[in-house]
């Protein structure tokens, strides 16, 4: 890879939009070198910009992430980076486990929506009364 590239040749490289990269400098996310009105990304943006992707993945907020970055940039940040990956991935899979069994319990509950309305349309008047 070159040593610095462009915003679209950045884009380009993670798949994203110059407009997302633009807005992850907004928050403070990536600090690109200027040349003139050029912004120019070294490969530790680059890093950071594909942290900040695989965090947004796992569904962490742009703080987690930022946390994660910042850990990974102390000298012993990838070890502290690593458990609290670890503890983000916990907590997210008991969150999407929850939801799991909530669109589960909404499936049978339009299952048995879905049951009585057949009914009326079977002519069972009673299934009014269920």
């Amino acid at each position: 890879m070159r040593k610095h590239l462009s915003i679209s040749a950045l884009a380009k490289e993670v798949d994203i939009t110059t407009r997302a990269i633009r807005f992850y400098e907004e928050q403070g996310l990536l600090a690109p070198e200027r040349r003139g009105h050029e912004r120019t990304y070294t490969s530790k943006d680059l890093v950071r910009l594909k942290l900040i992707l695989r965090g947004k993945r796992m569904g962490l907020s742009l703080a987690e992430c930022r946390d994660l970055i910042e850990m990974y940039e102390l000298s012993d940040g990838k070890s502290k980076q690593a458990e609290m990956t670890l503890v983000k991935i916990a907590e997210k899979r008991v969150f999407l486990e929850r939801q799991i069994l909530e669109i589960n319990q909404l499936a049978i509950e339009l299952d048995g929506i879905a049951e009585h309305f057949q009914m009326i349309m079977n002519g069972h008047p009673d299934s009014l009364n269920a």
